[in-house]
């Protein structure tokens, strides 16, 4: 196997003490790395990588884990910066239960608990360059697959981010050969991030509409508010694309939230909701009729009441050791 050089990596690395920078540097250093930039805030760090994204990001989570995973969140969604695909490794001196959670759903590459040793970075670093994880895109998610269960069946497709990591550190390319190849490899990334984004956040705005339907739920406040956020978000992904038309029915979305919202006639407001989503999602999946778009929505509607439905008396009794 051949031998991995970091030389011409550019790092990024983020930590708020300024002794834990100089820490991390030299550790990287000692691995190979010599283009090494060091920032003391989560404000840089974000404005670093929308100015130049490095092949690899390492960020330490203590005192403002929540806005760092927030940005990187925002980042693999492909809002903040040129490249949502770099390797990302969160550093932390306490692994709670809490900031592993929101570390996994930010989409960062790894985490790793301080202090570390030279040793196991070599090892973690190397992983993301020899056998990076595959990526998924969901709803709500875009980062490594972290399905445990390999024999639990899914329809996520995965796909292999681009990694330019690996093409300095393995491949040897040269800096205009990795720009040329990782320009090329981002666009169609992209692509497919935008393409299967705009899917899903379509496909959850039919969900929302049907839920909005139930007895139980009623005019959610939440889930309105989602609503609009979701048509704004799908109608910005779909400028400049060939689904740009599909803003009409995000604008007829919006209005039909903004009707239940004053209480101007609940049922000219649904029937619009409805019409507008299951328009939507026509657009961006044309391949599937109406009534299959329709008949997936109640399949996942059916599922999401099963799930949320109290036990039976019977059962809870049982439960309960009764």
């Amino acid at each position: 196997m051949a031998r991995l050089s970091y030389e011409t990596a550019d790092t990024l690395v983020y930590d708020p003490v300024a002794a834990n920078r100089t820490a991390t540097r030299a550790v990287l250093y000692t691995l190979g790395f010599r283009k090494i930039e060091t920032v003391g805030t989560v404000e840089a760090f974000a404005e670093a990588i929308k100015a130049r994204p490095p092949d690899l990001a390492l960020c330490e989570a203590q005192g403002a884990d929540a806005e760092l995973c927030e940005m990187i969140q925002s980042l693999r969604q492909g809002a903040d910066g040129h490249n949502p695909f770099i390797v990302i490794i969160v550093t932390a001196w306490e692994k709670t239960n809490s900031l592993v959670a929101r570390v996994l759903n930010s989409g960062a590459d790894d985490l790793i608990l301080r202090p570390f040793s030279t040793t196991l970075l070599c090892k973690r670093i190397d992983t993301h360059v020899e056998r990076r994880k595959g990526f998924v895109i969901t709803h709500d998610y875009v980062g490594p697959d972290r399905r445990n269960d390999p024999t639990r069946a899914s329809k996520v497709e995965l796909f292999e981010p681009p990694n330019s990591l690996k093409m300095k550190a393995k491949e040897g390319l040269s800096a205009e050969e990795v720009d040329a190849r990782l320009d090329q490899e981002l666009t169609s990334a992209r692509e497919k991030l935008v393409a299967e984004k705009l899917r899903r956040d379509a496909f959850q705005i039919s969900i929302l509409w049907r839920l909005l339907q139930e007895p139980d739920e009623g005019e959610h406040p939440r889930n309105l508010t989602k609503l609009s956020a979701l048509a704004a978000a799908v109608a910005k992904r779909c400028r400049d694309t060939e689904f740009e038309s599909a803003g009409q029915w995000c604008d007829s979305i919006v209005a039909a939230v903004e009707g239940l919202q004053v209480g101007v006639d609940r049922n000219a407001s649904m029937h619009l909701l409805g019409h507008a989503a299951l328009n939507l999602n026509q657009v961006l999946q044309p391949r599937k009729s109406a009534n299959d778009h329709l008949k997936t929505v109640e399949e996942t509607v059916a599922m999401i009441r099963a799930r949320n439905r109290p036990p039976e008396a019977g059962a809870l009794r049982a439960a309960c050791g009764e």
